[in-house]
C-alpha cells in the first residue's frame, strides 16, 4: 500500500531542518580541502578519524546525558551494521571519485543520488513519484552541474573508471538515505542510528586503511601513518571540528529530517549543499561566484521551494475537511 503523504506539520518541521543540514555539510568541502592541501593528509585516513572522531563524541554526550539512547535491541544489529557498511563504502567512493575524477565532476556524480533516491524510494519504500519530484529532480541535477561548473569539458577528461566510480558513490549515497528513512521507520532514534554506523563505519574504513598498498587509492601505506599529522596540535584540531561540525551535526540533521520527509525529498533538499558550499568558499577563500553558478543556485533553490509548495498544498488537500471531523464518531 502507498503510504499516506506526509502531513503539514512533518514538512514544516521536516525542510528546515534538511535545509539546515545542507548548510552545516556545505562546510564539509572547506575543512576537506584546506586540510588535504596544507597537510597532504591521505583522504582515508581523513576519513577514518572523521568518522572516528564522530563516534567518540557521541558516545560520550549520549553516555553523559541520554544513555538511554545507547540502548539498541538485538534485532537492529545486523541492519546497523549494513546500515555502517554502506556509510563506509560512501565515504571511499566519494574520496575515491574526487580522486579520480577531480572536485568538480565528482560533485556532480555524487549528486545523481538525487534522482536514485527518488527513483529507489518509490520502488523499495512505495513513496510516491510525481509530476513535481521528477521536476525538482531536473532542477536540482541541472543546478548541481552548473554550481559544480561541469559544463567546462575540460572537467569531463575522467576515464571511464572514475566515471564510474563517481555514480556508484551517488548510489551509495542513495542507498545511504533510503536506509536513513528505513531506520526512522523502524523507531531508531536518529542520534543512536548515526552513533553505531559511525563506529562501524570507523571499523570498516581502518580495515581499508589496512589492506596491503596500493589496492584502493588515498590509504595508508602502512600502520604508522594512520597517525599522519603526528604533532600537528592545529590540524588535529581541523580534523576534530570537521567531525563535530559539519559531520556529526550535518549528518544528524540530516537523519532527523528522514523522521518527517520521505527520502527522495530530504535528499532533494540537501541537494542545496554545493550551492552552500560555492557562497562559503566566496567568503571565507575569494572564491567568486559566476553568473553560471548564480543560475545554478537559483536553480537548486527553486526545486526545494517547487517541493515546499506543492507537498504543503497536497498535504493541505489530504486533511478532512471540519464537518468530517466533527461528524465522526468517538471510539
Amino acid at each position: 500500500m502507498t503510504p499516506p503523504p506526509p502531513g503539514t506539520s512533518n514538512l514544516a518541521r521536516g525542510y528546515p531542518i534538511a535545509v539546515a543540514s545542507a548548510a552545516v555539510l556545505s562546510l564539509t568541502a572547506i575543512f576537506i580541502r584546506y586540510l588535504t592541501q596544507t597537510y597532504r593528509l591521505p583522504a582515508l585516513v581523513l576519513s577514518l578519524w572523521r568518522d572516528g572522531f564522530v563516534a567518540l563524541s557521541l558516545l560520550l554526550v549520549l553516555g553523559l546525558g541520554r544513555r538511554r539512547l545507547l540502548k539498541v535491541r538485538r534485532p537492529q544489529l545486523l541492519f546497523l551494521a549494513v546500515y555502517g557498511f554502506i556509510l563506509a563504502i560512501f565515504n571511499t567512493l566519494w574520496t575515491l571519485s574526487v580522486s579520480l575524477n577531480g572536485a568538480a565532476v565528482a560533485t556532480v556524480l555524487v549528486y545523481c543520488s538525487t534522482g536514485f533516491t527518488v527513483l529507489l524510494g518509490w520502488w523499495l519504500l512505495r513513496e510516491r513519484l510525481n509530476w513535481s519530484r521528477l521536476l525538482a529532480v531536473v532542477l536540482s541535477l541541472g543546478g548541481c552541474v552548473l554550481v559544480a561548473g561541469a559544463l567546462d569539458a575540460r572537467a569531463w577528461t575522467a576515464n571511464p573508471v572514475g566515471i564510474l566510480t563517481g555514480v556508484l558513490a551517488g548510489l551509495a549515497y542513495a542507498v545511504y538515505s533510503l536506509m536513513g528513512r528505513s531506520a526512522s521507520q523502524r523507531g531508531l532514534n536518529p542520534w543512536t542510528a548515526l552513533l553505531y554506523t559511525f563506529i562501524i563505519a570507523a571499523g570498516f574504513l581502518l580495515v581499508f586503511n589496512l589492506l596491503p598498498t596500493g589496492l584502493i587509492p588515498g590509504v595508508t601505506t602502512g600502520p604508522g601513518e594512520l597517525f599522519w599529522l603526528g604533532s600537528a596540535a592545529a590540524g588535529w584540531g581541523l580534523l576534530f571540528l570537521l567531525a563535530i561540525g559539519p559531520t556529526m551535526i550535518g549528518f544528524g540533521l540530516y537523519n532527523v529530517s528522514l523522521g518527517y520527509l520521505p527520502s527522495g525529498i530530504a535528499n532533494l533538499i540537501v541537494s542545496m549543499e554545493p550551492a552552500f558550499t560555492a557562497v562559503i568558499a566566496y567568503i571565507l577563500l575569494g572564491e567568486r561566484l559566476t553568473g553560471i553558478q548564480i543560475v545554478g543556485s537559483l536553480l537548486i533553490l527553486s526545486a526545494v521551494i517547487l517541493l515546499r509548495v506543492y507537498e504543503g498544498w497536497l498535504a493541505g488537500r489530504q486533511r478532512p475537511a471540519p464537518e468530517a471531523v466533527l461528524e465522526s464518531p468517538t471510539r
